[in-house]
């Protein structure tokens, strides 16, 4: 893979939210990779950017070590390479193995779509009807980071909702890959209210714990990302 050399001094800052007000009670090596993970989704820090773990440590006032925890989850998550003595890259974009993410991804988003609905708690059936809610919101105000933070959040939700721990660790090694995707090609080749309401139907069908009706909304979920996906491939 070729570097372009670009530091992550070239990524721009995101402004100051509540959000990572929220995050302060996390472990540190978990805000570390929300932080650095959504940098990379949402390519403030770019393919072939060269990481220093220093950098990142001052940029977001953490250590350095859990920096390098961080940095480990995102390479076995696919977003960087992490190349012993030389360093650490963002790894780059390929449209074509996108689709054999998704291959993967429609049958585990699936499973745990189901799998969430009958089993989720009332707490968490409340919570995922906020986020049916707040995906209504991002997508009548078109907001794309407010549906990226959604969506991570969805996930998250049910990977715990569903409570299968093999299913739930092969979807956290596909949902950055598939939200950084999104992220570099949605201006072109996506509609981002249409895909933001099919996301609030599937967590709106998990808050009502309807399995069917969960596995319907994912199964129209992935066949509009994989229409994306393939559009993308094609331009």
């Amino acid at each position: 893979m070729r570097a372009d050399r670009r530091t992550i001094g070239a990524a721009k800052r995101r402004p100051a939210s509540n959000a990572r007000a929220e995050r302060a009670v996390e472990p540190l090596a978990e805000q570390a990779y929300r932080e650095i993970e959504e940098d990379i989704v949402t390519l403030r820090l770019r393919p072939g950017t060269v990481l220093s773990e220093q950098l990142l440590a001052d940029r977001f006032k953490l250590g350095r070590t859990p920096v390098r925890e961080a940095l480990q989850r995102l390479a076995n998550e696919g977003l960087v390479i992490i190349l012993p003595r030389k360093g650490v890259l963002v790894s780059d974009i390929n449209p074509r193995q996108q689709l054999l993410v998704l291959e993967v991804r429609r049958e585990l988003e699936r499973l745990l779509g189901r799998a969430s609905a009958e089993r989720a708690t009332a707490a968490q059936k409340t919570n995922f009807l906020k986020i049916a809610q707040g995906m209504e919101h991002a997508a009548n105000n078109n907001n794309d980071i407010a549906f990226m933070r959604l969506d991570r959040e969805l996930n998250h939700m049910m990977i715990g909702a569903a409570h299968n721990d093999y299913a739930a660790r092969s979807m956290r090694l596909l949902s950055g890959l598939s939200r950084r995707f999104w992220y570099m090609h949605y201006r072109k080749a996506a509609d981002l209210p249409l895909c933001a309401r099919l996301h609030a139907e599937q967590s709106r069908a998990i808050a009502n714990g309807d399995a069917m009706l969960a596995a319907t909304a994912t199964d129209k979920l992935m066949d509009y990302v994989e229409s994306f996906t393939r559009a993308t491939v094609s331009v």
